[in-house]
């Protein structure tokens, strides 16, 4: 599957001066924020080998870079809406 190159507007953007940028939609980050904020760090990652659909891996690599990304996107999500459900999940492997 050959890729087209993608157009970018990087250079608009670099030429913009900072009053020009629209920051009205961004909620400020007040002491409230800090105060609530925590920081997240996600586990690392393990290499693994994994067959998937043909059609279903074409449709992910048709979604653009980062499929793989994309793949774990998507099982993080349903690990984290599933993961209170089920007990046996908080045992580990073959547990």
């Amino acid at each position: 599957m050959k890729k087209e190159p993608t157009k970018s507007d990087l250079g608009r953007i670099d030429r913009m001066r900072d009053e020009d940028i629209d920051y009205s939609d961004i909620a400020e980050l007040d002491a409230e924020f800090f105060a609530t904020a925590r920081v997240v760090v996600p586990p690392g990652k393990k290499q693994v080998t994994l067959r998937l659909d043909r059609d279903v891996l074409a449709w992910l690599k048709g979604q653009g870079r980062g499929y793989q990304t994309r793949i774990n996107a998507i099982l993080r999500a349903y690990y984290e809406a599933h993961r209170s459900r089920n007990p046996r999940s908080r045992r580990g492997p073959r547990g």
